[in-house]
């Protein structure tokens, strides 16, 4: 009983750790969504890059209104798509690959949003920008964590088997459709990707969101094959890895956002000894 109290009360009688817990539970399911189709296309570390590329937005929300989460969402979203459509358009026109292109991007934005950083006198408030918040998460959050999961979960219920297409064989989508229906997909899935980076980043800030896409997709990896037992495990993983660094949070007053990350790296590491030695 006592264990059960333990583990529980925090989220029974604390509303900042309740609307941390709903958020993380909405999160889980979209963000591993989108990380699933970012592993199998073999762009785990675009996702990364598309993380740094919100940042310039959420500065420039920040000097907007910084009282304000939503605008400086909305800000990450700006930047994020103006990113990802800019670098699929240089990819088509030239000869660089995607990666490349975003690469170039990738670094121009953090640097952006570094110098951006540094001509603010609130250094405390930005720290939680790049590392995330728990008490930051209010109901005008909760309300587009929402909107943002059920816009993901159409749009995949839709999309999905081109999706599917895109992500193991592109060349075959461009075949039996045409190219600028792939590159419709592509930004389209890229701009699910910022959707939820941005939603992220409220919780356990930009520079950890894709922490929280990637590395339950790479556990669950470690012990299935299947697509759809994989979609389902890495958000099983998910939830635990965000309930339990939750609890780690609250008992031991240290930030949510490094604490999920860590506990899914640790988890990542154990899966990868017993699946090497078993």
């Amino acid at each position: 009983m006592m264990l059960f109290h333990l583990l529980f009360d925090p989220f029974m009688h604390h509303g900042f750790m309740c609307r941390a817990m709903i958020a993380c539970c909405a999160l889980s399911i979209s963000t591993t969504l989108i990380g699933s189709f970012l592993f199998l296309r073999r762009m785990s570390l675009m996702g990364d890059a598309l993380s740094h590329a919100i940042l310039p937005g959420v500065v420039v929300g920040y000097f907007l209104d910084n009282t304000s989460m939503m605008i400086m969402g909305f800000g990450g979203i700006i930047s994020g798509i103006l990113v990802v459509i800019v670098s699929v358009w240089i990819s088509s026109q030239t000869l660089l690959e995607e990666d490349a292109s975003f690469s170039g991007f990738y670094l121009g934005s953090l640097s952006l949003g570094v110098l951006l950083m540094s001509l603010s006198d609130s250094k405390i408030d930005l720290l939680h920008i790049l590392f995330g918040s728990i008490m930051l998460i209010d109901i005008a959050c909760l309300n587009y964590i929402g909107v943002v999961v059920s816009i993901t979960l159409i749009i995949f219920a839709v999309f999905y088997r081109a999706f599917v297409i895109e992500a193991f064989d592109s060349d075959f989508l461009t075949n039996v459709t045409n190219s600028w229906y792939s590159r419709f997909i592509q930004i389209f899935f890229l701009s699910l990707v910022v959707l939820n980076l941005v939603a992220s980043f409220q919780l356990i800030g930009t520079l950890m969101s894709i922490g929280l896409m990637i590395l339950p997709v790479l556990i669950a990896r470690c012990w299935t094959t299947n697509l759809l037992k994989m979609l389902l495990f890495s958000i099983l993983v998910s939830l635990f890895c965000s309930w339990s660094g939750l609890i780690c949070s609250f008992y031991l007053s240290l930030p949510a956002g490094p604490i999920i990350i860590l506990l899914a790296n640790i988890m990542f590491f154990i899966s990868v000894l017993l699946r090497k030695y078993n």
